[in-house]
């Protein structure tokens, strides 16, 4: 029961994303394309500050390059990226009978999760939750990604609301275990963490614009990295 009130804050934010996602996708149906095109890159210039913003957290840049360097080699060899597009493109057929050119559920999924995983406030919010049982870090996120995941969702479709598992998945865990990793998730840790998880977001605002075409999910474990090259650099 100890364990099922811990998760309280993560429960509440898995609700206030679907709701929100739920909410925006009731939107999507409403906008024309050429409406719906011009907010998709109005949004990502807005993922574009808030991964500018994310990277400034890091203070050695030695510890991004090698995060992402190194994560980027054991994505790419697993081909994460496929893995996901498969994932997406079987849960997208049994959702819509008509696919939806203009939506990826992939991109939508891999967007949502970052934001909402990547920060302070999740890990941070996840340890205050497992340690003393303080969830308001997490319930004033809970707000902010439930309104995120409106404008979400009403430009990437379904995949949003997917993201409510890999952030339950993410930030139960830390809860759960809040004990045994609190020494490894300093401050030092997760500003770097923030930081490489930034690069990816801003790899995403490129691909919300049109600027490119990063695989931005066979980059993922460098997210994960900092928890490691912090022990060792400082």
């Amino acid at each position: 029961m100890e364990r099922i009130l811990s998760l309280t804050g993560s429960y509440i934010n898995v609700v206030l994303v679907v709701a929100g996602g739920a909410l925006g996708l009731l939107l999507k149906k409403g906008l024309p394309e050429r409406v719906s095109d011009a907010v998709m890159k109005a949004l990502g210039l807005c993922v574009l500050y808030i991964g500018i913003d994310g990277c400034l957290e890091g203070s050695n840049a030695l510890i991004a390059v090698v995060s992402m360097a190194v994560g980027t080699i054991f994505g790419s060899a697993v081909d994460l990226d496929k893995h996901m597009n498969n994932f997406a493109s079987k849960v997208e057929k049994k959702l819509s009978k008509k696919s939806d050119s203009k939506t990826n559920m992939a991109q939508g999924l891999v967007t949502a999760t970052l934001l909402y995983c990547v920060g302070a406030m999740a890990v941070v919010g996840s340890l205050e939750s497992g340690i003393s049982g303080d969830h308001s870090t997490l319930i004033t996120k809970s707000v902010i990604d439930g309104v995120s995941s409106i404008v979400l969702a009403s430009t990437l479709g379904y995949g949003v609301l997917l993201s409510a598992a890999p952030l339950f998945v993410y930030q139960g865990g830390i809860t759960l275990l809040a004990g045994v990793v609190a020494p490894f998730l300093n401050d030092y840790t997760v500003a770097h963490m923030t930081c490489v998880g930034s690069l990816l977001i801003i790899a995403i605002a490129f691909n919300m614009i049109g600027i490119t075409k990063i695989k931005v999910m066979n980059s993922l474990p460098a997210v994960f990295l900092p928890v490691l090259i912090c022990q060792f650099i400082t």
